[in-house]
C-alpha cells in the first residue's frame, strides 16, 4: 500500500463550458459534373478546453487513479519498438530502464533502442504507409483524433495520468493537465484542419472556371524526436503531422517511455492504421544519424534544447543535396522566461505566480520562470519577505504525495547540470543565495527551491536557460525602468514573458518593448500554463520556429497544397484579339520583312512603329 498516494488536487479552473459536438458534423466532399474532386469543406463547431478532474475523496477517478498508480510500482511493462504494426524486440543488447526520478531504484518499464537495420527498414515501411494513408479522407482522419481524445479522456486517461506522474516526476496536478492538454489537442487540431480545409482560391468568375485547394502530406516521412517533461506535446510532434497526411518515425524521450507508450497505445484503440505512426525508442545520435541521411527526409518535427536543434539543422544543412525535399524543420526549444514586476503591481499576484512559474514541475515546464525582475520599491518592503519564506516551505518529495509542490529532476544528467549552476552560484560574485542552493541524489534527484539575487545582467546566468527549480532576481532602481526593459528585451530572447502592473501607460509600454523577444507575453499572469486554442505557444529568435502550438498555424507546416484550376471555357484562339490575326489560316499572310533595298512589304497587322505609344 502506498501512504500519502495521490488522491487530491485542488478543482479545475479550466473551461467548464459543454464539450464541443461531435466532430465529425458534415464533411463535404465538393462536385463539380459527374466527377468527385478530393476536396472537403466543413461546418464549424464550437470548442471548450478538457475539464480537469478533480479526485476528490471517493470518487471514481481517484479509485481509478490509486489502482493505476499501484499496477504500474508493482508490474515493470515491457514496451517494444512498433515499425508497421509489428511489434519488435532488441536481441542481444542491454535492456534500458525506465525509473522513478524520486527513486531511482525502482523502474516502470523495460524497452530496447532500435538499430539502425531496424530504422532503416522502418523508413521503407513509412515510406510506402504515406503513399496511402495520405489518400485517407480528412474526416475519416479526423474521426480517429476524436475517438481518441475521447479514449484518453476516460478509457486511458488514469494510467497515462499514473505513467506521468511516476515516470516523468510530475505531481498529480501538473500530470492531470498534461493529459487534458493532450484532450485539447486531439479534439482541437482536426477543429484546426477544418479551418485550414475550408480555404478556397477566389472564384469570381464561376461560369468559366473554378479554384480549388487540397491538401497534401509531404513527400517521404517526418521524424518526430519528442521531449520529457510534457506528454501532450510528445504526442503532438507524432500526431499533428500524421493528421496531415503524412508518416512518422517517433522517437520518444528515454524518461517518457510509460505514458507515450500508452498514447500510442489509445491511437491504435481510436483506429489509427498500422504504420502512419510508428513508435521507435533509440539512442539519440544513431536516430538523428539516420533519418538525416536518408533521401526521403520531408521533415522534422522537435522539440527539446537549442543545442540540440541546431545540431539537427546542421545536419540536414550537409545533407541537402541528398533529399528529394526541402525537409521542413519545425522546433520549439526553452527560452529564458521572466517576470517583470513594476511598481504598480499587485505584490501578493506577483509573488504567488512567480512562485508557480518558477517551481511547478522543479522548473522543468518549457515556460518556466527562471528570472525575476523587481524594482527597489518594492523588493525589500513588499516582496522578497514573502517569495523566501514560502519558496523555503515548498515541500518537495515523492511525485505522489498530495502536499508535494514539486518532486525530483527528470534523471542523473537534468541533476549534474543544475548540480554545476549552484556551484556557479556559490562562487560567484554577481550572485547572492537567498535560499536553497542544496540539492540530493541518495535516492532521486532532488534539488532545493533556490532563488539567488543578481547583480549584473551580463552575467551568463541571466541568458542562459537553466530548467531547473532556481530563481534569479534582480533589482532594479525604479528611476531606471526604461533601461531596464531594453536591456531585458536584449538578452531574454524567450518563449514566454509576463509583466505585472496595474500602470496602464506602462503595459502599453511593456507591449511595444517585448513585441519581439518573446512570443507569448501575459499581463498579470505567471508564465506557465497556456492553454491549447486560447494561448498558442511558440516563440521565434533561438527558442523555435514559432509555429504557435493550439492554433491552425501550426498544421501548416506539415501540408504540401496543390492548387487545382478547372476551366469550364478554355482558350480556343491562338491570338489575342488586339493582334488583329484571323484564325482563319487560309486568309493569313505571314508579316513580311524588310527587302535588300531598304523598303517594307505591306503586313496585314497595324504596325505601331512610328506612333508615340512604344512597346
Amino acid at each position: 500500500m502506498m501512504s500519502r498516494a495521490a488522491l487530491g488536487i485542488a478543482s479545475s479552473t479550466r473551461s467548464t463550458l459543454p464539450k464541443h459536438e461531435a466532430l465529425i458534423k458534415r464533411g463535404v466532399l465538393t462536385h463539380f459534373g459527374s466527377r468527385t474532386r478530393l476536396v472537403e469543406h466543413f461546418d464549424q463547431v464550437p470548442i471548450a478546453n478538457e475539464k480537469l478532474l478533480e479526485y476528490k475523496d471517493g470518487s471514481d477517478e481517484r479509485k481509478e487513479l490509486e489502482s493505476s498508480l499501484q499496477n504500474i510500482l508493482t508490474t515493470v511493462k515491457y514496451v517494444p519498438i512498433v515499425i508497421d504494426g509489428e511489434e519488435h524486440a532488441v536481441h542481444g543488447m542491454e535492456w534500458k530502464e525506465q525509473i522513478l526520478p524520486y527513486n531511482f531504484k525502482r523502474q516502470v518499464a523495460r524497452y530496447g533502442h532500435a538499430t539502425r537495420t531496424m530504422l532503416n527498414m522502418a523508413i521503407k515501411k513509412t515510406v510506402e504507409v504515406q503513399k496511402s494513408w495520405d489518400t485517407t479522407q480528412l474526416s475519416n482522419r479526423m474521426y480517429i483524433w476524436n475517438k481518441a481524445a475521447d479514449l484518453i479522456a476516460t478509457k486511458y486517461r488514469s494510467d497515462i495520468v499514473a505513467a506521468t506522474m511516476l515516470g516523468q516526476g510530475k505531481t498529480l496536478r501538473q500530470a492531470e493537465t498534461d493529459v487534458a492538454e493532450l484532450v485539447d489537442l486531439l479534439r482541437m487540431s482536426p477543429v484546426f484542419l477544418r479551418d485550414v480545409a475550408n480555404y478556397e482560391p477566389f472564384n469570381d468568375c464561376p461560369d468559366s472556371q473554378h479554384n480549388y485547394m487540397r491538401l497534401r502530406g509531404l513527400t517521404g516521412f517526418v521524424a518526430a524526436i519528442s521531449p520529457f517533461n510534457y506528454t501532450s506535446i510528445a504526442a503532438n510532434l507524432a500526431l499533428t503531422p500524421a493528421l496531415m497526411g503524412n508518416a512518422v518515425m517517433w522517437k520518444p524521450s528515454d524518461s517518457a517511455i510509460l505514458s507515450n507508450w500508452y498514447v500510442f497505445q489509445a491511437m491504435r484503440d481510436a483506429g489509427l492504421p498500422d504504420g502512419v505512426v510508428n513508435f521507435i525508442p533509440c539512442e539519440e545520435t544513431t536516430f538523428a544519424s539516420v533519418v538525416t541521411q536518408d533521401s526521403m527526409l520531408a521533415g522534422i518535427h522537435f522539440t527539446g534544447t537549442s543545442g540540440v536543434l541546431k545540431v539537427l539543422w546542421k545536419l540536414v544543412a550537409n545533407n541537402i543535396n541528398c533529399y528529394q525535399n526541402y525537409p521542413r524543420l519545425v522546433g520549439d526549444t526553452g527560452g529564458k522566461n521572466f517576470h517583470f514586476v513594476h511598481s504598480s503591481a499587485d505584490p501578493e499576484t506577483a509573488v504567488a505566480c512567480t512562485i508557480r512559474a518558477a517551481f511547478e514541475y522543479a522548473g522543468q515546464n518549457c515556460s518556466s520562470c527562471s528570472m525575476l525582475y523587481v524594482p527597489e520599491s518594492l523588493w525589500e518592503s513588499k516582496i522578497k519577505k514573502p517569495l523566501l519564506e514560502i519558496s523555503s516551505k515548498l515541500f518537495v518529495s515523492k511525485a505522489t504525495y498530495c502536499n508535494c509542490f514539486y518532486s525530483a529532476l527528470i534523471n542523473k544528467r537534468a541533476y549534474n547540470r543544475i548540480y554545476m549552476w549552484l556551484r556557479y552560484i556559490e562562487r560567484n560574485r554577481n550572485c547572492e543565495l537567498l535560499t536553497g542552493g542544496r540539492g540530493s541524489r541518495t535516492r532521486g534527484y532532488f534539488v532545493d527551491p533556490t532563488i539567488v539575487r543578481v547583480y549584473n545582467l551580463d552575467d551568463q546566468i541571466c541568458k542562459d536557460e537553466l530548467l531547473g527549480p532556481i530563481l534569479c532576481v534582480y533589482v532594479y532602481p525604479d528611476n531606471q525602468l526604461a533601461e531596464t526593459m531594453a536591456k531585458v528585451a536584449q538578452i531574454n530572447h524567450g518563449l514566454i514573458g509576463s509583466v505585472f502592473a496595474s500602470d496602464g501607460a506602462f503595459v502599453d509600454e511593456a507591449y511595444r518593448v517585448f513585441k519581439l523577444n518573446v512570443g507569448n507575453l501575459n499581463v498579470n499572469d505567471k508564465s506557465t500554463g497556456a492553454m491549447v486554442a486560447k494561448q498558442p505557444f511558440g516563440a521565434g529568435h533561438m527558442t523555435g520556429t514559432s509555429e504557435k502550438l493550439g492554433s491552425p498555424h501550426s498544421l501548416l507546416r506539415w501540408t504540401s497544397p496543390q492548387v487545382i484550376k478547372e476551366s469550364f471555357k478554355p482558350h480556343v484562339n491562338v491570338y489575342y484579339p488586339y493582334m488583329g490575326i484571323s484564325e482563319d489560316k487560309s486568309t493569313y499572310k505571314l508579316p513580311q520583312a524588310e527587302t535588300t533595298d531598304g523598303s517594307q512589304m505591306a503586313r496585314n497587322v497595324t504596325d505601331w512603329s512610328e506612333t508615340a505609344t512604344k512597346f
